[in-house]
This record gives C-alpha cells, structure tokens and sequence, in this order.
C-alpha cells in the first residue's frame, strides 16, 4: 500500500529534470563560476600572510559580522579561512532563495495550474509530484556540493585541503536540501503559491537575520537559525562535520512532515486557511489597473521592506568606510579606486548601482506577471471586452514604473537616512538619496526590455539574464579587467555616479526615451501576437 503512494516518481523526476534542463545548469553553473573564480582571486590577491592579516583587522567589526556572518580563523586568516568567511554566508543566502523557487515552482504551482490533478488521475501515487520535487532537489544539491569541493580543491591552495573543501560544498548542499524541505512543508500549509513563496522567504529572512543578531550579540541566538548552523561548522577552519550531520537530520524529519501533510489533504487545499476579502470591490479595484496594482500589493509592500533594511545595513557601515576598506586591496579594484576621492564616497556608488540592480527585480516581476496571467487563460477573458491590448499591456508596464519609484526610494531612503547620521556632513542626505533615484531611468529601460519579450510572447527569462549581467559588471568589472566596450553593455553604467560626478539631465533623458521606446515597441508586438493559454 505504501509503494503505491510513490509510483511513477522516477518518471516524474524525469519530466522535472526535462523541465528545468536549462535553469539548473545555469544556477549551478552560476554557483560554480563565482565560488572557484572567487577563491582564485584571492589567491592572487593577498599573496603574502600580513596583507591577510590586515584585512581581517579591518573585517573584525560588528556591522560587517551581521552582513557576512562570523570570522573564524582571523588570528591566521589564510585564504580558506577567508574565503569562508566572506564568501559563505551570501551564497549561503543565495541558495535559500533558488531551493524557495525551484520547489514552489514544482509544487503549489503546479496545483494551482491543474497540472498535479491531472497526473493523480493516470496511474500515478499520491505522493509522487512531492517526492521526485524533493529528490531532484536533493540529487541538484549533491552534485552542487561534489563540483564545489572538487573544484575548490583542485586550485591547489594550500589552506583549502580535500577536507575543507568538502565540507565547503557540503555547506553549500546542505543549505539547499534544508530550504526545500521546509519549502515543501509550506506548499502544504498554504493553500497559494503566493503564500507559501511568503512563508518560505519569511523564513529565510528570520533565519538570516537571527543569524546577523547573534553572530553580533550573543553566539547562542545564532544557533536558533539554519544558516547558523551550517557556518558552525566553521569551514577550512575547524572543520566540524556534525552540524552538516544535524542540519541533514532536520530537514528529513521535515520533508517527512511534508509527505505526511502532503497524503492527508485536499488536492488545492491548505492547512492555514486564507482571510477573506471585501464583498464587494473598492471603486479602485474595478478598475484593470486598480486590480492589478492591488494584486501584487503585498510583493511590492515586502520587497520595499526588504530593500529598505537592506540599505539601512550598509548606510549604518558608511561612517567607518574609510577604516574598513583604505588597506583592502580587493575593495579597492572593485571601487575603482581614484586619487584624491574618498573611498566612502566611491563605496557609496558601488552601493548604489547594487542596490538599483535589487529593486528592479521586483520591478521586472511585475510585468512578467502578465505571462502568468495569461498562462492561466484569465487575459482573455478580459481582451474579450472593451480593453485595448495597448491599455492592457500598458496598465502592467505602469505598475512596473510604479513599482521602480517605490523600490529604489525606499532602498535609497534606507541608505540616506542611516548613512546621513553616521558620516558626519561628509555627505548630505540627500546626495545619498539621490544617489540611488538617479538609477530610475535605467530601472525603465529594463521594464522597456521586459515589455519587448511580453510583446514577442517567448523568452521573457532573457531580461533576467541581462540583469545578472549588469550585477557582475558593477560588482566584479573592475576586479576581472572587463574592457570598456563589455561594460558599455551595460545600460546601468551610463548613468551619473552621485555623488562623485555631477547630475547630467541629457543622459537620464536619453535613457527614458531609449526606455519609452523600447515600451512603444513591445506594445506594438503583442497588439500583434496571439494570447495563449
């Protein structure tokens, strides 16, 4: 009887693995590229045992504990030691957020689409779609961590020996197979996709930031948090496989948790249920443009929070910038480092551009929520009356500017605000602020770039690519040597650096033409094309 609860899970696994034969090759391939490219940077940085030993000195301070988690190891800060300590917690984070999509994508969303009900009715075991999500998560984080240790141990480090590197890629597996066990658990307590992404972020979230309030205060509240749990194990420094080992006994006990919820509820159904809404509709929300900025309320409400907290944290580190980052060599060929400009005003912009690069992700989501809209035949439902596809189209590509204002002010309020109290008049409040906001007409050219492929029908994950691009340009363009012609690519680097260089009015007004253009065009295509279902 019970085998028959999991029959077809190999095929589903199959189809899964099918599905995402492009996106888990690029996350690990992604994941891959960055940790070992990393690692052999800073073996070509820091050659020497006190130029290490000077930047931890400068990375022994609480700010940058709660931002990257706790350094073991500085009393002989190899470069294991501090490619834990500086690279671990983010990626860490990084994978969280990849185990909530992948999982939710496979299962509260698959109900919600009717895909689950109709393999329930073949010959199929009720706990099969659960399973093989779970299991071609765990075979995902496996290979992940086999290609991060081996890989990180073939660069031939001496302080990154066979073991350390393991239990680095372990880390790293681990972390995943935990966060979508526990996504798991929330797809069956929710009854939306939309609840159990919240859930599983606000977990990540709480875990995150346990994890920041105790590496800060007190180590004990660290270990109520799973990520700090997994960098107890204090990687190419102590070595300590059994929080690995623990870590792993807790997320089986959930995904068991998970199967069993799983086999005993309604098909569609939650265990928490769902407020309900108004009885009848505001005068608002009868409007196309009311109701869609009304349905991704709540996403725009909690990235802006995000994004806020996010800028606070590094506005709160500003006043100490110079003391921190004037003898890292690293930070200053990432900051394009300038004679007779202050390394604060330089981390300022760096900041900046990471910060736009944040808030449009919210800004990209919310036009591509039209794709899903209409994969779930709802769009024409609404073309079959008097809405234009122009007025259609248009209302979701000014909820995604709506969305830009609203995301970048509140990460450049974050910023301005905890960094105008700590710098000492060195820069205004709003130079900061304004720091930021300059990023908005670049925000609108990736929601033009977006409206393009809404238009075309096919190959809307390319603006995220693109965005991914722009990230490694700000972050990493000066530190790999790109050459001016890769970094004009880029639509963020034409945009003013505040507060190192002055407003220029002509650029941000290039930049929206370019923006409005590319929305004229995507307009014109999917007046075009057909809607499908």
């Amino acid at each position: 009887m019970v085998k028959q609860q999991f029959l077809q899970t190999g095929r589903l696994m199959r189809l899964i693995l099918r599905r995402d034969r492009l996106r888990l090759p690029i996350w690990l391939i992604g994941f891959l590229f960055v940790t070992i490219g990393t690692a052999a940077l800073f073996k070509g940085l820091y050659a020497s045992h006190e130029e290490r030993q000077q930047m931890a000195t400068t990375f022994d301070n609480p700010a940058v504990t709660a931002l990257i988690g706790p350094g073991y190891g500085l009393d002989h800060y190899t470069e294991g030691a501090m490619m834990a300590h500086q690279m671990l917690a983010m990626t860490l984070l990084i994978i969280a957020v990849m185990s909530v999509l992948l999982v939710v994508r496979h299962t509260r969303s698959e109900e919600e689409e009717g895909r689950v009900e109709l393999i329930r009715a073949l010959p199929s075991g009720r706990l099969s779609n659960l399973t093989s999500t779970l299991l071609v998560m765990a075979l995902t984080y496996l290979v992940l961590a086999l290609t991060t240790g081996i890989g990180l141990y073939s660069l031939g480090i001496e302080s990154m020996d066979l073991n350390g590197s393991m239990l680095y890629g372990a880390a790293l597996g681990i972390t995943g197979i935990f966060f979508a066990a526990t996504t798991a658990l929330f797809a069956q307590l929710a009854q939306t996709s939309k609840g159990a992404v919240g859930l599983s972020f606000l977990l990540v979230g709480l875990g995150y930031l346990i994890r920041a309030i105790g590496d800060v205060s007190n180590e004990t509240i660290s270990w109520f948090s799973p990520f700090g749990w997994v960098l107890g194990s204090e990687v190419y420094v102590n070595d300590y496989w059994w929080p690995i080992g623990m870590t792993l006994i807790v997320s089986l006990i959930v995904a068991a948790v998970a199967l069993y919820l799983n086999s005993i509820r309604d098909l569609d159904a939650g265990f928490l249920s769902t407020r309900g809404g108004r009885r009848h509709a505001t005068a608002w929300s009868r409007s196309h443009l009311g109701l869609t900025l009304r349905l991704q309320k709540t996403s725009i409400i909690s990235w802006a929070v995000v994004i806020f907290i996010f800028g606070a944290t590094y506005g709160s580190v500003l006043g100490d910038t110079e003391t921190y980052f004037a003898e890292i060599e690293i930070m200053k060929e990432v900051m394009a480092n300038q004679d007779g400009i202050s390394m604060t005003l330089q981390f300022v912009t760096m900041v900046a551009a990471i910060m736009a690069v944040l808030s449009t992700i919210p800004v990209i989501m919310a036009i591509n929520k039209m794709k899903k809209e209409e994969k779930r035949n709802r769009t024409e439902q609404i073309l079959a009356t008097a809405m234009s596809r122009y007025k259609f189209l248009g209302n979701y590509i000014l909820v995604a500017i709506i969305t830009s204002i609203i995301t970048l002010g509140a990460g450049a309020l974050g910023l301005s605000a905890a960094g105008a109290a700590v710098v000492e008049g060195d820069i205004t409040f709003m130079e900061l602020f304004n720091a930021i906001m300059i990023f908005l007409p670049a925000t609108w050219v990736m929601v033009g770039l977006a409206a393009v492929f809404m238009g075309l029908g096919r190959m809307n994950g390319l603006p995220w690519l693109y965005l991914g691009f722009v990230f490694i340009v700000i972050y990493l363009g000066d530190l790999l040597q790109m050459s001016d012609a890769v970094r004009n690519l880029s639509v963020f680097e034409h945009v003013n650096s505040i507060p190192l260089e002055d407003f220029e009015l002509i650029q941000s007004l290039v930049l929206s033409v370019i923006a409005a253009g590319l929305m004229l065009v995507g307009l014109a295509l999917y007046r075009r094309r057909d809607v499908t279902g």
